[in-house]
């Protein structure tokens, strides 16, 4: 083996077991940290400009989805929020969507679809708590959801799949 190309191999194998190590620390913080507290403390107004509280839905479950208007995958996933928020509001779920964006864009990109959920307006100021809920990068879509007994069960960094979501909720739901 040619030894520049052997150097290569390994600075390449190393770069790797890092990047993977680096995966799985951010699915423990995601996983320790608790923040339960913050997330039913923090308030944001809807889009009529009314302070909301999330505590409002404590005793219920809870699906907290941070996004934007112009998140791609934010906008892939809104419709399977909506139907899991038609689905389970007989029993008690409660989707908001939380939006770290300006209520005009909000206003204007829900004109082009349907959400049958509460949706809280942040501008931003969510960041903090998204990192608090162990979103350390703040990135979007990111989506926590939480018990009848106020614990936070999940966190999911990314947008949900059709299957994932439903397999969450069936056991948020149990």
């Amino acid at each position: 083996m040619i030894p520049g190309r052997r150097n290569l191999l390994t600075l390449g194998a190393v770069a790797t077991v890092a990047a993977v190590a680096g995966g799985v620390a951010g699915v423990l913080v995601l996983q320790s940290q608790s923040g339960a507290a913050d997330l039913l403390s923090a308030s944001f107004p809807d889009l009529s400009g009314r302070p909301r509280r999330l505590s409002e839905w404590k005793g219920r479950p809870l699906l907290c989805n941070f996004w934007a208007s112009w998140c791609a995958p934010c906008r892939e996933e809104l419709p399977l929020l909506d139907a899991a928020q038609r689905k389970h509001a007989a029993i008690g779920l409660q989707v908001v969507g939380i939006a770290v964006d300006r209520r005009a864009n909000i206003v204007e990109y829900l004109k082009s679809i349907q959400v049958g959920y509460t949706v809280l307006v942040s501008e931003g100021s969510a960041i903090e708590l998204m990192r608090r809920l162990g979103n350390r990068s703040a990135a979007l879509p990111f989506t926590v959801t939480m018990d009848r007994a106020g614990r936070l069960r999940q966190r999911q960094l990314g947008a949900y799949s059709a299957a994932k979501l439903d397999a969450e909720l069936a056991a948020l739901l149990r």
